[in-house]
């Protein structure tokens, strides 16, 4: 009788799947509304800040494109950010006024928008001293995507900081700069808007780090 090793590793382990392992997959188990499941009583979703969060309340939006200039309707991102004063809030607690850490989904029909509702975060210093401008981390899983994009989202109107933060101006050319930049707007109920669309390929290419 064939012994359960016989078979060389390599033969054994699991072969990788269709890229799109990453594409609905990963909303069934993170993103059940997306999904069209029914959601659990306690979820880590879009809502980082609740009314008692210290800092200005923003809503922060965007579509994800692909090479084609096509809408991805079934991208999931993962956000990480300080909170006002420029601290992460390491510990999550779905009671906290705030929370560093935040899901959002696009979604299969209107505009496929995501959006995140949070505080405007503070600049970081870093280890070294130097100061990061305020700045959101964004991960993003996707069909055809099988290691998470990294990238960040930075805010229009923090002009002067963006012109100092280290991260940002390592990018070399100005206008890739630009596809970092998320612009303000008109908001529900008087509660500012920005909007940060992410494209995955080709023209306007956003600019993904490798960390």
């Amino acid at each position: 009788m064939e012994q359960p090793n016989f078979k060389p590793t390599a033969e054994l382990m699991l072969r990788e799947t269709a890229s799109q392992t990453a594409g609905p997959y990963v909303h069934i188990g993170l993103a059940l509304d997306v999904a069209g499941l029914p959601e659990r009583d306690e979820e880590i979703w879009n809502r980082m800040a609740g009314e008692d969060a210290e800092g200005e309340r923003i809503e922060v939006v965007g579509q994800v494109i692909d090479g084609n200039g096509d809408l991805v309707r079934d991208a999931l991102l993962e956000a990480w950010q300080a909170d006002s004063r420029g601290n992460y809030q390491a510990d999550f607690d779905l009671k906290a006024p705030f929370n560093s850490f935040g899901r959002t989904a696009t979604t299969a029909a209107g505009d496929s928008e995501w959006v995140l509702h949070t505080i405007k975060p503070g600049s970081i210093t870093a280890e070294d001293g130097r100061v990061m401008a305020p700045h959101i981390t964004l991960s993003l899983f996707a069909r055809g995507v099988n290691i998470q994009l990294q990238t960040r989202l930075y805010f229009e109107d923090e002009a002067a900081a963006n012109d100092q933060c280290p991260v940002l101006n390592a990018i070399e050319s100005p206008a890739r700069r630009q596809t970092l930049i998320a612009r303000k707007e008109s908001g529900e109920a008087g509660i500012p808007r920005y909007r940060l669309d992410i494209v995955l390929q080709g023209d306007g290419e956003t600019v993904f780090f490798d960390y």
